[in-house]
């Protein structure tokens, strides 16, 4: 079988569509195709793939199989079908902005800068509204239903008891300041679960029910299309992917510095770890102050001071030079004669530095007991 993806556009992190695909060719009975159906409808623009998937033929009619998708009698096209998406999901393209049309190619429509600034608090509350109604909110606003919907809890003093404001549900983005626009980013993170079953209510037409909740791949597809929508806005925070300060917003750094930070917060050895992930929380905070950043730096010098004697292995007597910085200046032991006039971009460059010391020390004692 050989798939055309010329048809098919990608709305979700490839990783991720995998991730639930594999999950889902490995569901026992017959059970795994509603759930593949939702995850195409979902992870795809448009309703192309879902309609080839169930156009694909399944010779598998054991109504009793058990033994997973395979059934006990052959695959059939289908399981074929979406194996192979699955497999070769690398290939497939991502949904993207269309190409200009006519008016825009000729200057007369909207403008790529009257869309990069457009109201970002609008588009995040559309963005929510979307995942309630794909049911991304229902393990914890619950779900009407006509036979059940008395007990449904209260959304809005849900928030309060997390943003500590109230009124803030239904959505009514014209009325939030920055703080509260910000915070209910962050919040939001925290409450959203994609449902991997779903079943449709006929009666008085009431509609689809979720269920089956996982927070992990809701929060991945969640962050993707948040800091999306923070950088066609151009606001420089993004939500943290990884760290102490998972889910909240951070400062925008470039790839370099992002995946220095990947490494600092996975390779370090257990002893630092948590000190490691708090001084990154401390310095990329979207409310970070100077004090914030000279605690984190100070972190970090503590952790190679406990590594001096690997450094000065290494460097020889220039080891020095990376504590002088920290003691002459007014960073760590905060003297009177220490230099205190400097611009805060200083804290930056030996944050950075510093950071990346660590992570050579964990290369280094990595080696070192490789060998």
């Amino acid at each position: 079988m050989s798939l055309d993806f010329n048809n098919y556009e990608l709305l979700w992190p490839t990783e991720l569509f995998v991730a639930e695909g594999e999950r889902i060719l490995r569901v026992t009975g017959r059970a795994w195709e509603e759930q593949a159906k939702w995850l195409l409808t979902e992870a795809f623009a448009g309703t192309t793939a879902v309609a080839d998937f169930e156009e694909s033929p399944d010779h598998n009619d054991d109504p009793f199989a058990s033994t997973g998708v395979w059934g006990s009698s052959p695959a059939g096209a289908r399981v074929d079908w979406f194996t192979e998406l699955v497999n070769r999901a690398s290939e497939l393209r991502h949904a993207a902005a269309p190409r200009p049309y006519w008016p825009q190619r000729r200057g007369s429509g909207l403008s790529s800068d009257d869309r990069t600034t457009r109201d970002a608090r609008q588009d995040f509350a559309r963005l929510i509204g979307d995942l309630a109604r794909d049911g991304y909110l229902v393990e914890v606003f619950g779900e009407y239903c006509v036979d059940d919907h008395d007990d449904l809890p209260d959304a809005s003093e849900l928030i309060e008891r997390r943003l500590g404001i109230p009124g803030l549900w239904p959505l009514a983005p014209e009325t939030w300041d920055e703080d509260t626009f910000y915070g209910l980013i962050e919040v939001f993170h925290d409450l959203v679960s994609r449902p991997r079953k779903r079943w449709f209510h006929s009666y008085s037409n009431c509609g689809w029910h979720h269920s089956e909740f996982h927070n992990g791949p809701a929060r991945i597809l969640y962050r993707g299309k948040v800091n999306e929508l923070l950088r066609e806005a151009g606001i420089e925070h993004e939500l943290a992917a990884e760290g102490e300060d998972l889910g909240r917003l951070v400062a925008v750094t470039d790839d370099a510095r992002s995946a220095l930070v990947h490494q600092a917060l996975n390779d370090s050895a257990p002893d630092i770890t948590a000190r490691v992930r708090h001084a990154i929380a401390l310095f990329r905070g979207r409310d970070t102050t100077v004090e914030s950043k000279r605690s984190a730096i100070v972190t970090l010098a503590g952790i190679l001071e406990e590594r001096r004697a690997l450094l000065k292995d290494k460097l020889g007597k220039d080891e020095g030079a990376l504590f002088e910085i920290a003691n002459r200046y007014d960073l760590r032991h905060r003297k009177a004669d220490q230099r205190g006039d400097y611009d805060e971009a200083f804290l930056d460059w030996i944050f950075w530095w510093y950071l990346g010391t660590v992570e050579l020390t964990n290369r280094l004692i990595a080696s070192r007991t490789a060998g």
